[in-house]
């Protein structure tokens, strides 16, 4: 048995008449701001990770000198 239009609109008009469209769409905004966090967070690590192999490969090539 497969979902149908008429199970999945049903379903839509129940979660929109239990949250109300305000809530769902201020739900909606906390996702993206949550995604868009952990994209600029994901970016920061690679770039941190890089710079602190630079530096421990700078420092290592201080010592054998």
């Amino acid at each position: 048995m497969s979902i149908g239009f008429w199970q999945i609109a049903i379903v839509v008009i129940l979660v929109v008449l239990l949250f109300g469209r305000g809530k769902i769409s201020s739900l909606m905004g906390d996702v993206a701001k949550g995604i868009k966090s952990f994209k600029k967070g994901m970016a920061t690590d690679v770039n941190d990770d890089s710079q602190n192999k630079n530096i421990s490969d700078n420092q290592d090539s201080n010592n054998k000198e």
